[in-house]
């Protein structure tokens, strides 16, 4: 599949989908896409800006949303201005498909609502490329009946993002062996940080185990993962929303050292 000018899938570069949970004002967001693209350039990954302008789905209703759809692509379109990168970004209502769709470079469908016809059917109307997360609740192998739903809908430039698996409450398990069960139906990208989660279990909010992030993300990238999808943030412990999860710039520097080591390995095997 294929994202502006990035190619994600077999044969091509891994891929970096990385950014904030949510934003919080424009000085940040774009200090933020400056600093991914640069570690992406860096490292020699192709790198999309991914970010929430309304978190719809809080734990408590008093919870931090975000700046809201207009004020959130203003600043999007002013990323895509001043930083030159695409830019990634959920929906959560069918409403919203068309009017995102007309500044960022990709719609995300949130793993919660990965099921729901109609979010899916406006999303490939608009003729993005579509980023679906599974839902915590869904078999690997049963999440190509949400891809076929988008192919049906004329959408063909798909990919899937595992994010874990509900276990228990309040935790979240990686069954490594759905990276490769979803390849056979779609490029595959593993978000790290959310699949260190505790739904819930943070006072009403979602907590998190960051130390799990890297080590996990490397994991994602030994099974051969087509990309990567890691959420950053100058100050975790400050995010207004899922901090514990979150890694600092630094954090994700050293991580992307390390994947880009394994990636170099894999390739030296094969060859």
């Amino acid at each position: 599949m294929k994202i502006a000018d990035i190619s994600i899938g077999e044969g091509h570069p891994l891929a970096l989908i990385a950014g904030l949970n949510v934003l919080e004002d424009e000085a940040s967001a774009l200090e933020c896409a400056e600093k991914v693209d640069a570690l992406g350039s860096k490292h020699g990954l192709p790198t999309l800006f991914k970010a929430s302008y309304d978190k719809a789905n809080r734990t408590r209703a008093d919870g931090f949303r975000g700046v809201g759809l207009e004020r959130g692509l203003e600043i999007f379109e002013s990323i895509k201005r001043k930083v030159q990168i695409p830019v990634l970004t959920d929906i959560h209502e069918s409403h919203q498909a068309s009017r995102v769709a007309g500044v960022v470079d990709a719609l995300q469908i949130p793993a919660m609502l990965c099921r729901q016809t109609d979010l899916l059917k406006s999303a490939a109307e608009t003729g993005k490329p579509i980023n679906i997360k599974k839902g915590q609740f869904i078999a690997p192998d049963d999440f190509r009946h949400a891809v076929e739903k988008l192919h049906g809908f004329g959408c063909q430039d798909v990919l899937v993002t595992e994010r874990g698996t509900s276990f228990g409450y309040g935790e979240l398990v990686v069954d490594m062996r759905s990276l490769k069960r979803m390849r056979a139906f779609a490029p595959v990208a593993f978000d790290a940080t959310h699949s260190v989660q505790q739904p819930g279990r943070k006072d009403g909010a979602s907590g998190g185990e960051r130390q799990f992030v890297a080590p996990l993300a490397r994991a994602a990238t030994a099974m051969g993962v087509d990309a990567l999808f890691i959420e950053v943030h100058p100050e975790p412990a400050k995010a207004p929303v899922d901090g514990p999860c979150q890694l600092t710039f630094d954090e994700l520097d050293r991580l992307l050292s390390e994947v880009g080591s394994i990636r170099a390995a894999l390739a030296a095997a094969n060859s």
